[in-house]
């Protein structure tokens, strides 16, 4: 090992692709589904389009781009207090979820955004400390 220090690494945002004009339909999943706080984008930024939400220690910047592709397979993981009171929330919501038992000491599913990109839910599961 070179040198005495390693970087210490933190994740301070995640940013994920919308086309241009789907900031309201957005809004409506990532504050009123999931319950995202929305935070003001500096001006500069603001004037691009987009938002960014916020919720515990978990940033979120949904920027508008040109050529949008829905992400499907790129995705970001969410670590959840409670896993089933989401689901029954994103159910409610009329968002379709798929659960997956494929990772070994977590419980966790995937869900598209009203422009499809995949998003994965998870939470611990002490029923399998694999």
């Amino acid at each position: 090992m070179i040198g005495s220090t390693s970087p210490v690494y933190a994740l301070h945002h995640v940013q994920l692709a919308i086309p241009a004009g789907a900031e309201d339909a957005c809004r409506a999943f990532y504050v009123g589904v999931l319950e995202l706080v929305e935070v003001p984008k500096p001006p500069v930024l603001a004037a691009r389009g987009g938002l960014w939400v916020r919720g515990g220690s978990l940033e979120l910047h949904l920027g508008v781009e040109t050529d949008f592709r829905p992400a499907r397979k790129a995705h970001p993981g969410i670590l959840v207090a409670d896993l089933d009171a989401l689901v029954q929330r994103l159910t409610g919501a009329g968002v379709a979820v798929e659960w997956d038992a494929n990772f070994p000491g977590y419980r966790r599913c995937y869900v598209a955004d009203p422009v499809g990109n995949r998003l994965e839910f998870l939470a611990t599961d002490p029923e399998d400390a694999g």
